[in-house]
């Protein structure tokens, strides 16, 4: 199998199938615009069916052995591992991310689904004192039921694995819906991989629509109990909202505009190496991505040279080719965008130290120097290899510029000393900071999220476990009770 591309239809109640939607959907390569796959868009009825079947099958799931459960996601693992060209080769040409990116991206996955495995085992209760006489407290952890999962298009493989993964694994059943523009990738290609390794049908269901077919109704309707959202601050705004009027849970993954901080005392070889990374990996289309490099005036000058000369190694095209770091952004829209803001950064006196060519949905690094903390460059999540660079001249002033975002999910400081470091992380608004590293890490086992415009809730680990199970008090008086009267 060269890749996946055939899976352009919808997975409901264990079927491949068509959409009943009269509406067509294309998907194209953006590094080239050939059309990958065309599907008929799914309808509210696929919807219902979706979320019925997966309400139907969890419960018979969510009493299945553990032992058989872990089985499942062990033969997810070693599907991957199988099939692992077929998979990057579908990582290329629908995300149009490189051979490294693709290879990064099935890393996460593979660890994510290495830990969901042990969620089975980790469903444990209590046994609770109580000021009753014998009274016996019972506290067990169970499923919340069926999850509703919306993923993005830059990390579609990793960040629908990293919800859809562990909430199975939770004994929950889940209704996945990829970004239209990578639903192979984020959706169906996941559907085939838990088909493959033995998942009950009708307990992951996978629907590709647009939001014009179906609304709100995705969160609004009655089964899922929880949803868990990867995507922009500002539906992440309304979704959150939806979710709170009907009283469901909501997972929130959003935004960033993360500062990486060089202080005077920083290896700048080290930091050089960690700023480009975090900007220019898979084009800048991270939220976790550098958006602001903070550095000290005393290495100002000596950071922005080297940095300017790594920075213009940067190889830029086909993503087909191994030896290019940045491809094309997802689609034409993002490069207006892009093109919009990096105008806007000169209208308002930001200096171009590298300002690339645009061509078709290749966007070439572009270095801002002389940010100042008003522009919109310094205030907008860049998803994009753009990057702004700021001079300061305390710690006063890095925490300042730090925090004068309404984002706060990841960051880096580069400093000699880890203990000044610790403390400046302490004080920054942020959900994750790295000291001496770049602002792009996701590990397994630790606690994933942000705060502010960043997004609610974390993932990862037994705070996957959390979000996707809730608590039963089941009490046993075991001695007759005397109550007050009757």
């Amino acid at each position: 199998m060269d890749n996946f591309k055939h899976l352009n239809s919808q997975y409901i109640n264990g079927e491949w199938r068509e959409g009943q939607s009269s509406v067509k959907m294309e998907n194209r390569n953006p590094y080239n615009g050939d059309i990958i796959a065309a599907y008929q868009a799914a309808s509210l009825d696929d919807l219902n069916e979706a979320y019925e079947a997966s309400a139907r099958v969890q419960k018979e799931w969510a009493k299945t052995n553990p032992v058989a459960q872990r089985a499942v996601f062990e033969k997810a693992v070693a599907y991957i591992e199988a099939n692992h060209e077929a998979f990057v080769a579908t990582i290329i040409e629908e995300i149009g991310g490189t051979r490294l990116k693709a290879e990064f991206e099935i890393g996460l996955v593979t660890n994510i689904i290495k830990e969901a495995s042990t969620f089975p085992f980790r469903m444990n209760g209590q046994i609770l004192p109580s000021p009753i006489d014998g009274k016996e407290n019972r506290v067990y952890r169970v499923p919340v039921g069926v999850v509703g999962v919306i993923s993005p298009f830059n990390f579609p493989f990793f960040l629908s694995m990293k919800s859809v993964a562990t909430a199975l694994a939770s004994g929950n059943g889940v209704v996945l819906k990829p970004h239209e523009h990578t639903a192979i990738t984020g959706g169906t290609m996941i559907a085939k991989l838990f088909e493959e390794a033995g998942l009950p049908k009708g307990l992951l269901n996978v629907i590709v629509t647009e939001i014009s077919e179906i609304g709100d109704n995705f969160v609004e309707h009655k089964i899922p109990r929880a949803v868990s959202f990867t995507g922009s601050t500002k539906v992440g705004k309304h979704i959150g909202m939806v979710a709170g009027k009907n009283l469901k849970e909501a997972h929130l993954e959003l935004g960033g505009n993360s500062a990486l901080v060089v202080l005077e005392d920083a290896d700048m070889e080290l930091a050089v190496s960690a700023a480009v990374f975090s900007r220019f990996t898979h084009q800048g289309q991270i939220c976790m991505s550098a958006n602001r490099l903070l550095v000290h005036e005393d290495v100002y000058d000596e950071f922005v040279e080297k940095y300017i000369a790594k920075v213009s190694t940067l190889t830029c095209g086909d993503p087909k080719d191994p030896s290019t770091i940045i491809g094309p952004l997802i689609n034409e829209q993002q490069v207006k965008t892009t093109v919009a803001l990096i105008e806007k950064g000169i209208e308002e006196g930001a200096t171009p130290l590298i300002k690339g060519k645009v061509e078709g949905n290749i966007v070439e690094p572009v270095v801002f120097g002389d940010v100042t903390p008003d522009m919109t460059l310094a205030n907008e999540e860049l998803f994009a290899p753009v990057v702004s660079i700021m001079k300061v001249t305390s710690d006063e002033e890095v925490l300042a510029y730090a925090n004068n975002s309404d984002y706060g999910l990841s960051g880096a400081i580069h400093t000699r000393d880890v203990e000044r470091g610790a403390e400046l992380a302490k004080q920054m608004d942020t959900g994750m900071i790295h000291i001496n590293d770049g602002t792009i890490n996701d590990e397994p086992t630790v606690a994933f999220g942000g705060v502010k415009n960043s997004g609610l809730g974390r993932l990862n680990g037994e705070w996957s476990l959390d979000a996707f199970t809730t608590t039963k008090w089941i009490s046993i008086q075991h001695d007759r009770r005397q109550y007050p009267y009757s």
